[in-house]
């Protein structure tokens, strides 16, 4: 995709930008695409960018007012945007249930936690625009296709009639996946149909006699999901996959190995099972507890390599964003497309941030004997890791995600630094304040992505980037606000792996949280596995490597992103599975309307369908939360008894492939004739 949207804005049009009905719109789509995020991040511990559906349904609303511009769906989308990424907090927060700290969520402190991270994020990530926005060539694909998508579908003197078909098809696409999923999931929820087929066995011994399995997810949020990574992601996920479930996985399951680590003394979690364990117990065990902290070590490399790589511009962009304040305080007009919020100001938000953030620890360290005579060296130690962690990891921007597994271990390690220091016992309350500070960082992070991506779309259409940062901002209160109702009724209704049962006893996953929890707890304990994280990092080294060497022997065309091999390691197999058929299956048909006249539309139009897909989905097993809260019934839909695995398994698989192929027909064929 190129760095230059459809057309450019229209000229000579009236500049309308940060209005209240933006702000609003954009707030009540923050609400919807939050809520979805929060699902789908627990499930399978991903989230999906909401800025083109956002767009989408931004330009088909104010297309109802005369004066609307493509700068106030500019500021729709930005809003929507950041309060959808402000979902991925549920990285972190669910860990302080996991660890018996919280029995559920308490609001002002969620609230404040999200707020403060999530306004330094903006804050911290400003003075980096100019050099990893503008000056660094970065691609931003998602901010690239918000800007087409803007630019095509917006009001204007140059807007064709095809334009105006294309976004009111749009707005069905959107709506239709969404009913489509969710009526799919209304039938996994009455047993009509199963969510997931699965299948473990046992190796002969002359393959090592160990166990391994792998499982298919039927759910249309995860093809989804699949199909906007991409087919690069999709196959690094699936390479992941491979080497924790066909080489892993086997390997720490076979006798052989057993019998080794036993003889060295070294610990193995496959030695603490009962004899004659099912193939299933085994292999989840062990992945569970040992393989999934490789891809810990995975994740670590590559996020320090990433931020490596980033020095740079990070120094850079500091640089320009002095400069520009001196040429502002001298009397000089800058561009407006050159407008930040001033730096002063900037500095401002950010120490009365800090202030809030230094108040909640303090109270958390107050209100726990343990820590409470330690609370001036905690507060400072949280405070001085915030402003220089969060700065760095504002700087890797789109690599965010893969940072956090790294950052609770060295918020941890810290946390090992104040007892020393202070003479604290290793106290689960010190494992719940590096949560804590973590969870603020995280906040840091995402945002600061998020906010890159915003400034992107930004910079191509032209518009303000001190309105978009204010727009920014509110989205971030918008998001805030929902989350801990969000994660309260889902964690009443269903439970989180490793916390409290939910009325229907069928735990969230909350994959990234269950490993920050369990890497928290072993470094503060003591008895972190050092040696499986030492051999992912190793892992992750060669993969660094693998990925230049297919980067440089194929001119880019060909990639293995280290970040998506250690995300293919811990996420369930049933959740990469699907990721990869999502990430295949929007490789196929991007390549078969690639020389149709139609191949712009149409690869917008898919990823349209992949929104709604994920939207209707998470919003429906959003709303079944409330029902099951509501009632007390753990299965509310219900309409077929329990029992009937292979028969919903087989219907499911059928219909699942059917309405796969119609949809994507269907898409294809709506995209023809705009």
């Amino acid at each position: 995709m190129t760095d230059t949207p459809a057309s450019a804005p229209v000229s000579g049009v009236k500049r309308i930008e940060l209005t209240l009905r933006a702000l609003v719109l954009g707030c009540l789509l923050a609400v919807v695409f939050t809520a979805a995020n929060t699902y789908l991040g627990l499930k399978v511990g991903l989230t999906f960018a909401s800025a083109i559906p956002a767009a989408v349904i931004s330009m088909a609303i104010l297309r109802m007012f005369k004066d609307s511009t493509i700068w106030e769906n500019m500021t729709v989308q930005t809003v929507a945007s950041v309060g959808g990424a402000m979902s991925s907090i549920i990285f972190v927060l669910p860990g302080l249930v996991m660890v018996g700290w919280w029995l559920e969520f308490p609001f002002w402190e969620s609230v404040l936690i999200c707020v403060f991270g999530g306004i330094l994020g903006v804050t911290f990530s400003i003075p980096l625009r100019r050099a990893l926005v503008v000056e660094a060539g970065l691609p931003y694909p998602e901010g690239v296709a918000a800007a087409e998508v803007l630019t095509v579908g917006s009001r204007g003197a140059e807007q064709t009639e095809s334009a105006v078909r294309e976004n009111a098809s749009g707005l069905w696409v959107v709506i239709w996946g969404s009913i489509v999923s969710a009526g799919y999931a209304l039938l996994v929820a009455g047993r009509v149909f199963a969510g997931e087929a699965a299948r473990f066995i046992k190796l002969p011994a002359s393959l090592g006699g160990g166990a391994t399995g792998i499982g298919f997810g039927m759910q249309f949020a995860l093809l989804g999901a699949g199909h906007l990574i991409g087919l690069s992601v999709g196959l690094a996920q699936l390479f992941g996959l491979i080497l924790a479930w066909c080489i892993a996985v086997p390997v720490l399951t076979s006798p052989e190995t057993i019998a080794w680590l036993t003889a060295q003394g070294i610990p193995s979690i496959a030695t603490t099972l009962p004899a004659g364990v099912s193939a299933e117990e085994l292999a989840s065990t062990v992945w569970r507890r040992e393989v999934r902290f490789m891809g810990a070590g995975v994740i670590g490399v590559a996020a320090i390599w990433t931020l490596i790589k980033l020095a740079g511009p990070l120094i850079g962009g500091l640089t320009s964003a002095l400069a520009a304040n001196r040429r502002r305080q001298s009397g000089e007009v800058l561009d407006r497309t050159e407008q930040d919020i001033p730096i002063n100001i900037v500095a401002g938000l950010s120490v009365a941030c800090l202030v809030g953030i230094g108040f909640i620890l303090a109270w958390f360290a107050q209100a726990n004997p343990t820590l409470a005579g330690s609370t001036a060296l905690l507060v400072g130690g949280g405070l001085i890791y915030v402003v220089f962690i969060g700065f760095a990891v504002a700087a890797i921007c789109g690599y965010m995600a893969g940072l956090i597994g790294s950052s609770i271990v060295i918020a941890s390690v810290l946390m090992l630094g104040v007892l020393a220091l202070a003479g604290l016992p290793a106290d689960p309350s010190v494992v719940a304040f590096a949560l804590i500070v973590t969870a603020v960082v995280f906040a840091v992070a995402v945002i600061a992505n998020d906010n890159l991506q915003d400034l992107k779309t930004g910079q191509l259409v032209q518009a303000t980037p001190w309105r978009q940062q204010t727009a920014l901002i509110v989205g971030v209160f918008a998001g805030a606000i929902v989350i801990p109702l969000i994660l309260n009724l889902l964690n009443k209704a269903f439970g989180f792996e490793g916390g409290p049962a939910g009325i229907a006893d069928e735990p969230l996953a909350a994959p990234q949280a269950t490993l920050i929890s369990a890497l928290a707890r072993g470094v503060i304990g003591g008895d972190l596995r050092w040696d499986l994280i030492g051999l992912g990092a190793a892992i992750g080294v060669v993969i660094i490597v693998l990925d230049a060497v297919l980067n440089g022997a194929t001119k880019g065309k060909m990639k293995l992103p280290p970040l998506a091999v250690g995300i293919g390691f811990y996420l369930p197999a049933a959740v990469t599975t699907m990721l990869v058929v999502g990430a295949i299956c929007g490789w196929f048909y991007d390549k078969a309307i690639k020389n149709t006249r139609f191949a712009d539309v149409g690869r917008r139009m898919g990823v349209l369908l992949a929104s709604g897909l994920i939207v209707g989905e998470s919003l429906f097993l959003v709303m079944t939360a409330g029902v099951i809260v509501g009632t007390g019934n753990d299965a509310p839909f219900a309409m077929l008894p329990e029992g009937s695995t292979w028969p919903a398994m087989l219907a499911g698989l059928a219909a699942f492939a059917v309405l796969t192929l119609v949809l994507y027909g269907w898409v294809r064929n709506r995209s023809a004739k705009v």
